[in-house]
């Protein structure tokens, strides 16, 4: 029995022209070497399966070789390969750094490839420094990683840094079809384009796919055998999904999704699959985009047909639930209920949205092209029309009216009042207050002094008019109002009202109720030159009682016999 090599090895890249998806970097090695402008320290970087190790044993041989070396040549005297994820303490570096010295027996250079070099030690990364950026000139160090966030920057200043992208799903494709031509397997595109796409961008990953997939279907390469094997949902499924989603045939959509759950699949991957499908069919409606899609061209040609039948709002739409859903499926408690009811609405898109869209008819438009009849517009009479011109006009200039000022009339005197445009949300603490600040504003008044009243009034009948005022409060269940009005006796100088409070914050939320306030005043003691002046003043704070000890001295003021009732009976306070 012959030995079997996996493709991956088989395949290996023997010169940068055979190397897939990296022009740009292998471009840039040859013409360093040619021009011998070459660093001694490089660092490759990028995923996994990209071409890093390969591209450094390409480099490593290409500058050993003077023309005069045999085709399997492969220089194993000077290159010498170390996996850091092993060897990554401080005496592996240390003896790498003593290997460094001896100049090559054969060819020009060293070259030490130094693989997942992330993987060193802290310690040994410092060990390495010194040799790393001062090498001797018989010696190049090629680092490659996976991860280059975890290399130290003192590593990453002293190397030429080269990044590797991705292949992309075009290139692998390419690359199978000649692996497949070269082992006289006759494939289908699509199925090389579904082996590309499940690799990721890394080629290693796509050719072990592609023995796996060989193994399996023989020299026949099919779409079926590749979705069967490796347990994807093909292309045909989203197709059939979207034709029933777009009929609204929701029955049949739900007896599809179990069938595909009973075959295995995973409702998190179908309804994925599906956002990724509208995504693709959004992206045919337009053709300076329709090359950002990457399948096949039979599959293409299938995209592009439906996509006539979808509109682009619906696309959307559809786009924006099938996201939701994916986005919830993880925390949900009943994991297929949500699909069926993200499928259920998708369904229902078409439906809805026509019969919301059809506002002037009570029977959709649609109805009456089916049956060949169209609608006849209603004639509005002259007459009429003129009536509803008129009324729009009365209705507008009333708004203007109430736009420029709200007047409000107390017995013969006018009061106009400025009305503030700024618009404020009763939604959180912050818009309340800027509700009230608002109030406040709206409520200055212009006086006309000639106008307004000014009967006089005794200190008594001011008193009275305070006390029923605190009683209204009272009965409107106002109570921390009330209780701040009582908290000081108001003081008349002529027609000044003096209020003393120990603090700001109490200064403040009068502030904020004064009009309600000073207008109750002014009417019942008929005088609007009334005003109201409030101080802080802290000293005031003293009489107040705020702690247990306060309280107890307050008692004792009241009756000293409170003392003697505690040493008697040796109470606490």
């Amino acid at each position: 029995m012959e030995h079997f090599v996996v493709s991956a090895r088989k395949y290996r890249p023997q010169t940068f022209k055979d190397v897939v998806g990296q022009q740009a970097i292998t471009n840039t090695l040859l013409n360093a070497i040619e021009n011998n402008h070459l660093a001694q320290a490089l660092l490759f970087t990028g995923p996994r399966g990209v071409g890093k190790t390969t591209c450094a044993r390409i480099l490593a041989k290409m500058i050993n070789s003077d023309g005069n070396e045999t085709e399997d040549e492969d220089f194993a005297f000077n290159i010498f390969e170390l996996d850091a994820a092993s060897n990554n303490s401080v005496d592996d570096i240390r003896s790498l750094t003593d290997q460094v010295r001896i100049p090559p027996q054969v060819g020009k250079y060293k070259v030490y490839i130094i693989d997942e070099v992330h993987m060193l030690s802290q310690s040994a990364f410092n060990a390495f420094l010194k040799t790393l950026e001062e090498p001797p000139k018989h010696c190049i160090f090629i680092l490659a990683t996976t991860e280059k966030h975890k290399i130290i920057p003192t590593i990453l200043s002293r190397c030429q840094i080269f990044d590797f992208k991705r292949i992309t799903v075009k290139d692998a494709k390419e690359y199978l079809k000649y692996i497949a031509q070269e082992q006289d397997i006759v494939a289908e595109d699509d199925a090389l384009h579904i082996i590309a796409q499940k690799a990721d961008g890394a080629m290693r990953d796509a050719l072990s796919i592609f023995d796996r997939v060989v193994s399996f279907s023989g020299k026949n390469l099919t779409r079926q055998a590749v979705t069967e094997n490796l347990n994807v949902l093909d292309y045909e499924t989203y197709f059939t999904s979207t034709n029933l989603i777009l009929d609204n045939k929701i029955p049949e959509l739900l007896i599809q999704f179990n069938t595909i759950l009973a075959k295995g699949f995973d409702g998190h991957h179908y309804i994925a699959g599906l956002a990724s499908h509208f995504r693709d069919l959004l992206v045919c409606k337009s053709p300076q985009t329709i090359e950002l899609l990457e399948v096949g061209e039979d599959t293409k040609a299938k995209y592009l047909e439906q996509s006539q039948k979808a509109s682009q709002e619906f696309l959307l739409k559809g786009i924006q639930l099938a996201n939701d859903c994916d986005l919830k499926y993880k925390t949900s408690k009943n994991q297929r209920l949500l699909v069926e009811l993200c499928i259920m609405q998708l369904a229902s898109i078409t439906f809805d949205g026509e019969k919301k869209n059809s506002k002037r008819f009570i029977i959709p438009p649609s109805y009456f092209k089916a049956k060949g009849i169209t609608p006849i517009p209603v004639k509005i009479p002259q007459q009429q029309k003129e009536t509803i011109k008129t009324e729009a006009s009365t209705l507008q200039e009333h708004n203007n009216t109430q736009e420029e000022e709200v007047a409000i009339e107390v017995k013969q005197p006018k009061i106009s009042l400025k009305k503030d445009s700024t618009q404020t949300s009763g939604l959180s603490l912050k818009s309340i207050k800027a509700k009230k600040e608002h109030l406040i504003k709206q409520m200055e008044v212009v006086i006309d002094p000639q106008d307004l009243p000014k009967d006089e009034f005794t200190f008594e009948q001011f008193k009275k008019a305070w006390k029923d005022y605190i009683e209204s409060l009272n009965k409107k269940g106002e109570k921390i109002m009330s209780s701040i009005l009582e908290m000081d006796t108001p003081k008349l100088k002529d027609t000044l009202i003096q209020l003393q409070f120990p603090n700001e914050s109490i200064k403040i939320e009068l502030e904020r109720a004064q009009f309600p306030l000073m207008e109750f005043l002014r009417k019942r003691l008929n005088n609007y030159n009334l005003k109201l002046e409030i101080i802080v003043n802290e000293e005031a704070s003293k009489k107040y009682v705020f702690t247990a000890q306060d309280k107890y001295e307050k008692l004792k003021e009241k009756n000293p016999n409170i003392e003697l009732l505690k040493k008697t009976f040796g109470l606490d306070i």
